[in-house]
């Protein structure tokens, strides 16, 4: 599996990864999006950005990189960064995904920005778009943010197609989303092709507001799986300015950012594998990156996981973001 690369990496950083949902297009649900981008989001600036972010976050030893179909132009972004950086290609892991579509046409204010299929023609559409953009440098296709009722949960013919991709060296995995994120995974865990697992990692959502999958994500370590955790930072909930009092209490005790402090929390986690950075700008990665160095004593701990929501009331928060 690629992620062996990961695993003799002996970085501070090299279990946290860049994710280019926030700067591959030009609208996302990101608190405090306005600032980090401003009002230039042409193609260019934002290809500019994502390059610049890529430079600083392999610089300083982030090695997994995490993109998706639906982020716009983050396949084009990070496909011409690793070409003109064979060095660096040699030891990424890149990751992307399929099953949303992104329909917005480049624009902050659509009415609609992705479309969801997890059919084996949207499968077939977007692995050849992948390929065309990333070929070998695509390491792990994942399915987008499966949920328990996903058909591709229980269709045949699309694990099959996805069991001959992993037969030819890709490695295939998915991600999740939803309050009933920890039945989805272990829905994903029984999926066998021949009496063999199908699927290899596991991307989630968990931070200190939203815990719910880590039991689910706990077993599917245990089961082989490399476990990636996204929106550790929820969407810009727990950064300053609008991180809750708690967090911001333990951040000073630590000396370190809101953002550093949330990230180190789940760092903290032994199924973690991999927990991505979604820095918009240079100076969060820098911060996002501090996390490594984080040490976080039981009582800090203990105060931050009374944070805790219910699943039902974080996912209803988050589907209330704007695109901005």
């Amino acid at each position: 599996m690629p992620f062996a690369r990961l695993a003799t990496a002996t970085t501070p950083t090299c279990h946290i990864g860049l994710g280019l949902a926030a700067v591959g297009r030009p609208g996302y649900i990101n608190l405090g999006r306005e600032e980090d981008l401003g009002e230039d989001r042409s193609v260019d600036a934002l290809r500019t950005r994502t390059h610049e972010l890529l430079d600083a976050a392999y610089a300083q030893g982030v090695r997994y990189i995490d993109v998706a179909r639906s982020y716009g132009r983050s396949e084009e972004f990070l496909a011409a960064w690793l070409d003109a950086r064979p060095d660096a290609a040699a030891e990424v892991v890149v990751g992307s995904k399929w099953g949303y579509t992104y329909t917005a046409g480049w624009s902050a204010d659509a009415d609609t920005h992705e479309v969801k299929d997890h059919g084996v023609r949207t499968y077939d559409r977007q692995r050849a778009e992948s390929a065309e953009l990333l070929g070998a440098h695509l390491d792990l296709y994942q399915i987008h943010s499966v949920t328990p009722d996903s058909p591709a949960l229980t269709d045949k013919e699309l694990h099959a197609r996805l069991a001959e991709a992993a037969s030819g060296g890709l490695t295939v995995g998915f991600s999740t989303s939803g309050p009933a994120q920890a039945d989805a995974v272990r829905a994903a865990l029984a999926v066998t092709v021949d009496g063999e697992p199908l699927f290899r990692t596991v991307q989630s959502t968990y931070n200190v507001l939203e815990t719910s999958a880590g039991p689910a994500l706990a077993e599917a370590h245990d089961a082989g799986l490399t476990v990636i955790v996204k929106e550790g930072m929820a969407n810009g909930r727990l950064a300053a300015p609008h991180a809750p009092d708690a967090l911001r209490a333990v951040a000073e005790e630590a000396g370190a950012g809101c953002d550093a402090v949330a990230l180190a929390v789940v760092l903290r986690q032994p199924w973690a594998g991999v927990v991505l950075s979604g820095a918009a700008t240079l100076t969060q990665l820098a911060s996002n990156l501090h996390a490594a160095a984080v040490d976080l004593d039981e009582d800090q701990l203990t105060r931050l996981a009374a944070l805790a929501e219910e699943p039902h009331a974080y996912w209803e928060r988050r589907g209330s973001l704007p695109w901005h």
